[in-house]
């Protein structure tokens, strides 16, 4: 009774102390420009901090404890996947994506590809990012369940309506300064108990008298999943909107780059930390639900420690959710509400929409969870997805003459068809469906060029519709 009150004294605390932040920089999203942007650039660091957190999620910590509980440490592919995505991303399109200086994945793509692509595109992305809000709250519903002791249905129902809300308090520059205390929670928490389940499972040698060989191999699951985890979760960050929105805080090409960088080193030892809970509490507790290794492995710390873990699992939902919520909204106010509704860009129909339509896409997830059965593999659809963008991603900064026009919008309405119609048949003949989210867009675009079918595509950097506003000038055109 103690440890459950401190520990929900810790929650409480630290859930008033985000609201509290976001109430204090809310003046930056009085306008529709400063609460999707920020209203200023940030320092490289405090943005690769901030694209750290937004990654790490509870179903990216309850989901690889979940998969290394069943397949072992090699579960650990799954964020290190990301953090290798983004050392890519890094070298090869940071500095490009800054340059060219879209507040959009869908918009970016556009320069390139034309309109239609572009609502597409968005399309496609927003359907990704409900479903990574879908996998966070069954996961952190799952978290709340097993802690409080209350329902799973209501544990998600409580995660999806706190986060949609504080979010839409101060628009995107609260959730950056909330994400950076987020991050700093997060690994202070999986660091302390990861320490604690190590030693709880007694070591390697514990290890390796309890499980099989198989739990404590780095190819364990198998290379074919490793390289699915590799183009799904490496190649989905090429073309993630909270990804893009991200960069265009930073007021250099170079910041850019490094703010990648700095992401990267924070989520490949994130990732072993939170296999390696998942192992341990395979050897420590064997009989339980898989998606509760990380969630009981923290009830066996002392109260205090205890808090700060289960505050730390709260930091990940709310740090992905704001990041999510922001980013969909952010689509939906671009792509949809001002081109269609709002053609005069009235400034307070604009701002409205986009504060109700972060709260809505905090809400629509909420129905999803209460149906979605494994975390990780609802995360990994949601990757692929993302992934089949990213082809285009790449042709549009290094062959934007490859395809046409229309096999863009061919090639992105065939992935989305194939990528999802794949996962819902169970990945048949063992082909993972990251495969054929890559494999569809390449086939297609290599069709429409081969017989010239449709208009040539533009390069993106060279013929720029619209320019940049310099950020002396315009104080929000920075984040």
């Amino acid at each position: 009774m103690e440890s459950s009150w401190i520990i929900t004294v810790m929650v409480v605390l630290y859930i008033v102390a985000l609201a509290l932040v976001s109430f204090l920089v809310r003046k930056a999203g009085r306008t529709s420009e400063g609460f999707i942007r920020g209203g200023k650039t940030f320092p490289a660091i405090i943005i690769g901090l901030f694209l750290a957190s937004e990654v790490i999620g509870t179903s990216a910590s309850i989901g690889t404890a979940q998969g290394a509980f069943k397949g072992g440490i090699s579960a650990a592919w799954n964020i290190g996947a990301l953090g290798l995505g983004f050392i890519l991303f890094a070298i090869f399109l940071a500095r490009k994506f800054k340059a060219l200086d879209e507040l959009t994945i869908s918009g970016a793509l556009e320069r390139t590809y034309g309109g239609k692509v572009r609502r597409a595109t968005s399309i496609t992305m927003i359907a990704s990012l409900l479903l990574v809000a879908t996998a966070a709250y069954k996961s952190g519903g799952a978290m709340l369940s097993e802690l409080f002791h209350v329902s799973p249905e209501w544990a998600v129902v409580i995660v999806g309506s706190l986060a949609s809300v504080y979010v839409g308090i101060g628009g995107m520059k609260s959730v950056i300064y909330t994400n950076i205390i987020n991050i700093v929670v997060k690994v202070v928490s999986i660091v302390i108990v990861a320490a604690f389940a190590y030693n709880a499972a007694g070591g390697v040698e514990g290890m390796r008298i309890a499980l099989p060989a198989k739990m404590l191999s780095w190819d364990g699951v198998g290379w074919a999943q490793i390289g699915a985890w590799l183009i799904a979760g490496g190649g989905a960050m090429f073309s993630t909107q909270y990804v893009i929105q991200s960069i265009t805080a930073v007021d250099s090409e170079t910041k850019a780059r490094r703010a990648s960088f700095y992401t990267s080193l924070i989520l490949i030892p994130y990732g072993f930390l939170a296999a390696l809970i998942g192992v341990s509490a395979a050897v420590v507790h064997p009989d339980i639900n898989s998606l509760n290794a990380l969630p009981v492995m923290v009830l066996d710390l002392n109260p205090f420690l205890a808090g700060l873990a289960v505050t730390g699992l709260t930091a990940s939902v709310f740090g992905l959710i704001s990041a999510l919520t922001i980013g969909a909204s952010t689509l939906l106010l671009k792509d949809f509400y001002q081109p269609y509704f709002n053609k005069k860009n009235h400034e307070g129909k604009s701002i409205r929409f986009a504060r109700i339509a972060t709260v809505v896409c905090g809400l629509i997830p909420v129905a999803l969870a209460l149906f979605a059965a494994n975390v990780l593999e609802v995360t990994f659809l949601a990757k692929a997805l993302r992934a089949s963008l990213a082809v285009f991603v790449v042709l549009m900064f290094y062959k934007p003459l490859f395809g046409t026009k229309q096999g863009a919008i061919v090639s992105i309405w065939c992935s989305l068809i194939t990528t999802i119609g794949w996962y819902l048949l169970g990945n048949p003949f063992g082909v993972d469906n990251a495969y054929i989210a890559i494999a569809t867009p390449i086939i297609v675009m290599a069709v429409f060029h081969i017989f010239r079918l449709g208009d040539k595509p533009a390069a993106p950097l060279q013929e720029s519709a619209r320019p940049v506003p310099a950020p002396a000038v315009v104080a929000t055109a920075e984040r």
